[in-house]
């Protein structure tokens, strides 16, 4: 079920009413229930595997609780392979096979394991790392384990974040599904606000400069350099305007019934240095990485050769966990070499402080980032490393100032919006930039983006990009 349908719409208002009508002990059978009906809507038969990660996390956590000895490492092992296995199998085994198999073909053995069509299960990333987060914090002692297996169940299947995030931790999210939840107006306003900023991001903006990406990506040697380049920030813009839109819309769906999720995008094109961005885009999975495999590893704790050691295997890591192909590992270990050099020159040269928000030399500080972001987007954007030289290539050789694109200026109009939203909402999230405007200013802005959503929204349900992860 996509977020920007009607279907979601009726959805969410009988899920609203539901919740604030039943009786509090009844609220999470509900909750459970179309969180089922919501996941079901994409591939039916798939629920069967999160019903599985979820039994066995269940009881994991449980038996780790209750173990004081080495069997306490074994529940946690078994938890994280059963999780591992399931995801490593439905996203990786194809991968894996693959390349295998061009390895044994140099000795004489072609295609000695047999391909499989397998249809990778949607958001399998999100909830398994969810999962996984739940049994390592029990293991860690910094949760209690849930006795109450349908309150666990929703942890896990809670529809608002279930596809696509945002990861959360048990601390925050679990204790939420005990607490008695009062309706209040102040919860619905603020969600809805979220609602419909992110739906405006989705449906305005990454809707309408997608068609100019897909064009591009579709046949690179048929534009000029301009149209390539210009295609190319279109789809920063889009992939941005895509997944903030949904964690706005999924953090909304939540608050709306009394739910904190956590923030997941801030303003992340106006970082000024490498760490800044992975501490502004996708803050869910990057601190998730940073909790559970670069703090393990040593952290900043350890010999400096050690510390870019794991830095660069923390965002190796990370492109894989994006998706089963080279393309992605290699956008991941370009991200970890700029995280590692940047280390390396705040080792040798001390920088001035930054002071303000939005001065010169930050505006430069950001373009650049900007520009480094929109280059490795190439490798998460394009199918394979073949589509990446074919792309480079038609740079290249079709040099020119020549625009076949045919961009309207309507949407060169949204953009201009857009970026005058992000500038406004830099030091606080929709919602509560809202809460500090007087009443004017904060309906000028909703009649905007209710009318341009009205008006300008695309015709075509255009799924999330991230729901293949």
């Amino acid at each position: 079920m996509l977020f920007n349908t009607l279907h979601f719409l009726i959805f969410f208002v009988v899920v609203f009413v539901l919740f604030f009508t039943l009786p509090h002990k009844f609220r999470w059978v509900m909750l459970l229930a179309a969180s089922c009906y919501f996941y079901m809507a994409f591939i039916p038969i798939y629920i069967l595997i999160l019903a599985f990660t979820i039994v066995v996390d269940y009881f994991a956590g449980i038996m780790i609780e209750k173990s004081h000895d080495k069997r306490k490492r074994w529940f946690l092992i078994a938890s994280l392979v059963a999780n591992i296995g399931i995801l490593a199998f439905f996203k990786y085994y194809n991968f894996l096979n693959n390349n295998l198999s061009l390895l044994l073909g140099k000795f004489g053995y072609p295609d000695p394991i047999p391909a499989l069509e397998i249809i990778l299960p949607i958001g399998l990333s999100f909830h398994t790392f969810q999962a996984m987060s739940y049994t390592i914090e029990v293991y860690r002692g910094k949760q209690k384990a849930e006795r109450h297996f349908g309150i666990y169940a929703l942890y896990v299947m809670f529809y608002p974040q279930l596809v696509a995030g945002p990861i959360e931790r048990p601390q925050n999210l679990l204790h939420q599904f005990h607490n008695k939840h009062s309706f209040s107006i102040q919860n619905l306003s603020d969600g809805l606000r979220l609602i419909i900023y992110g739906l405006f991001l989705k449906m305005v903006i990454a809707d309408n400069v997608s068609p100019y990406v897909n064009s591009m990506y579709a046949n690179p040697q048929n534009y000029s350099s301009t149209d390539i380049i210009t295609a190319l920030c279109f789809y920063s813009i889009q992939i941005y305007c895509d997944f903030c839109g949904y964690s706005l819309i999924a953090i909304g769906s939540a608050k709306s019934m009394g739910f904190n999720l956590m923030n997941n995008f801030h303003t992340p094109y106006f970082s000024r240095t490498v760490s800044e961005f992975w501490k502004r885009w996708h803050i869910s999975l990057s601190t998730w990485f940073k909790d559970y495999l670069y703090i393990p590893l040593g952290g900043n704790r350890v010999a400096l050769p050690r510390w870019m050691f794991n830095i660069f295997i923390v965002f190796a890591i990370s492109g894989l966990w994006h998706g089963a192909s080279w393309n992605f590992v290699i956008w991941g270990v370009l991200w970890g070499l700029l995280n590692v050099g940047e280390v390396l020159y705040n080792k040798l040269f001390s920088r001035p402080e930054e002071k303000g928000d939005f001065k010169i030399w930050h505006s430069i500080h950001a373009a650049k980032m900007f520009i480094i972001a929109t280059f490795l987007w190439v490798f998460f954007r394009s199918e394979n490393m073949e589509k990446v030289k074919l792309l480079a290539k038609s740079i290249k050789h079709n040099f020119s100032l020549n625009n076949s694109l045919n961009v309207p200026h309507l949407v060169w109009a949204l953009l201009i919006v857009f970026l005058v939203f992000e500038i406004m909402f830099y030091n606080h999230r929709f919602d509560k930039w809202c809460e500090k405007r007087d009443p004017i200013i904060k309906w000028s802005v909703y009649i905007i983006l209710i009318s341009s959503i009205i008006m300008f929204a695309g015709i075509e349900d255009i799924p999330f990009i991230y729901f293949q992860f």
